[in-house]
């Protein structure tokens, strides 16, 4: 095992004649097992197979072209390939689509008089509804019952006159008797028409006491809000009822708002106070006269006049829109007014919107005119039936001219679609809404809001896709002109000019001040703390 060698390193050893040394050298033999497990081969073996099985398998599914693009090479053998996967796939999942037959519930619950009883007993109701819930005990011969219910000296409650009800109708569903309601109504009818008084108001009533168990109550007092600046009571005044006007002072100062333009027109407006339907007025007029989408900068500066009315009461109302301008560098780029007893606007000049032609419906650039084009989506060429307008996400889309909404719905590709007819044989039609805002069988007038900007149907994303017909064959929407303006001239044009430069005198939010009450309004407010009402008498 040991074995001595010589050592022939540099110098020492036999090779320099002096007597050599010897080493010993460890040889390490190693032992090794003559029987190897044949379970370890076996399973050693099998895995390398199934591997080699695997990756053979991989190669060759991946050569295998089974759910190609149907968008791509339409008609084709590998088209007709993938055609018949999806054709197969969706058999298998009709196939193991879950049934329709009712689920079988639970037996219902045997309920006698007994369990009646106990239930009866555990529930709670209103006492006002006539609750006999809980438990009770027997009367005894101490228990005397009561002639008659002792009833409440009198009944204060709130009524509202709803859409398409009569004022009448409404005074007896609160508790009226058909005699004073008839009365009322008549007193009212010679103060304001019925038909003037908003749906919605609430008419505050309190009846007296019966004058026997089956008669109505008698109306003590009633009083609402019949106008904007009137109010109406009527009170009992010995056998008769009386009828008191109330006017309320009212200031008209309109309301005008400014403000830089910013990234989002419609956002600052909002943002500065505007409402929402004077915003839209706004947009609309002005979209008319300036590019809103790439001629209106952020350092621009809108402005708007806005009727609006201030009661004595507190309450306060906005109108329509007035005055329309916005201003580059202190310099106004569009000024409109609205004038004359149409509500039509008007530029500064005196010339006013189109009446006869159509309106944009969105105020963007065109993106994809009519004609013959690619599909983005399906990747063939197909007839474009319209023109794409660029437009935000749920910016308001508007009727062209007045029509009668034919169809408001899904409509396939066209996503949320809404199509008018309108004269002389003309029809529109406005897809990929986001929100519809009329239904069929309505009628809508010129520049009236009929949806939102959106992305539904075969779209890549949010844009109008809008269509013209002519006795229902398309046509291009661009071949209609926008013909006829109005003008003023002559004193028309001088009244104009004039009323205009004293709107725009006007201070910015001056209309937002509460009103100073008169000295009358201030006695008939009363005392201002609870003490000071008693009566020192």
């Amino acid at each position: 095992m040991f074995k001595p060698r010589e050592i022939e390193a540099s110098g020492q050893g036999p090779a320099n004649g002096a007597p050599g040394w010897s080493a010993a050298a460890l040889t390490h033999v190693p032992i090794e097992c003559t029987s190897k497990p044949k379970a370890a081969d076996l399973v050693r073996t099998l895995v390398e197979k199934w591997d080699a099985w695997r990756w053979q398998a991989e190669e060759r599914l991946a050569g295998v072209d089974l759910a190609p693009d149907l968008a791509h090479a339409i008609g084709s053998r590998r088209w007709f390939r993938g055609l018949g996967t999806f054709v197969g796939l969706s058999a298998v999942s009709l196939a193991f689509w879950p049934g329709f037959a009712p689920l079988e519930a639970a037996p219902a619950t045997r309920v006698d008089d007994e369990v009646r009883d106990e239930f009866r007993s555990q529930m709670i109701m209103p006492l006002a509804l006539g609750a006999d819930s809980g438990r009770h005990m027997g009367a005894t011969r101490a228990v005397v019952p009561l002639r008659a219910a002792p009833e409440r000296p009198t009944i204060s409650l709130t009524a509202t006159l709803a859409q398409g009800d009569s004022f009448g109708r409404m005074l007896q569903r609160a508790g009226i008797g058909e005699g004073d309601a008839a009365r009322i109504e008549a007193m009212v009818a010679q103060t304001v028409p019925l038909g003037q008084i908003a749906p919605g108001t609430q008419v505050d009533i309190t009846l007296g006491r019966r004058p026997a168990a089956d008669a109505p109550r008698p109306l003590d007092s009633l009083s609402f809000r019949a106008r904007f600046d009137l109010a109406l009571e009527v009170e009992r005044q010995g056998s008769g009822l009386v009828l008191e006007r109330k006017p309320i002072r009212v200031d008209s100062t309109p309301l005008r708002i400014r403000g830089l333009a910013g990234i989002s027109l419609y956002r600052s407006m909002r943002a500065a106070g505007a409402p929402a339907s004077a915003v839209q007025q706004y947009l609309r007029e002005l979209g008319s006269q300036v590019d809103l989408e790439d001629g209106v900068r952020p350092t621009d500066t809108f402005d708007m006049i806005v009727s609006y009315r201030r009661a004595a009461t507190g309450e306060r109302k906005a109108g329509d829109l007035l005055y329309a301008g916005i201003e580059r560098g202190g310099k106004p780029r569009a000024q409109l007014m609205r004038w004359g007893t149409s509500g039509q606007f008007f530029e500064a000049s005196g010339v006013g919107e189109q009446r006869a032609g159509l309106l944009q419906p969105v105020p963007g650039r065109i993106t994809s005119s009519f004609g013959m084009r690619r599909h983005p989506i399906l990747g063939y060429l197909r007839r474009h039936a319209g023109m794409d307008f660029h437009a935000a996400y749920g910016q308001p889309i508007v009727a062209v001219t007045d029509g009668y909404v034919t169809s408001a719905g899904r409509a396939g590709g066209c996503g949320n679609a809404v199509k008018l007819n309108h004269a002389g044989g003309i029809a529109t039609r406005y897809c990929h809404m986001s929100r519809m805002a009329v239904s069929a069988g309505q009628n809508v007038r010129r520049g009236q809001v009929i949806g939102y900007v959106g992305s539904t149907g075969l779209s890549t994303g949010p844009h109008l896709h809008y269509e013209m017909y002519r006795n229902g064959q398309a046509i291009n929407p661009a071949s209609v002109a926008f013909v006829t303006r109005a003008l003023l001239a002559g004193e028309n044009l001088a009244r104009f000019r004039g009323v205009l430069a004293q709107l725009k005198t006007v201070p910015v939010g001056a209309a937002l001040a509460d009103i100073v009450p008169s000295p009358q309004e201030e006695r008939a407010a009363g005392p201002a703390r609870e003490i000071d009402r008693i009566d020192p008498r």
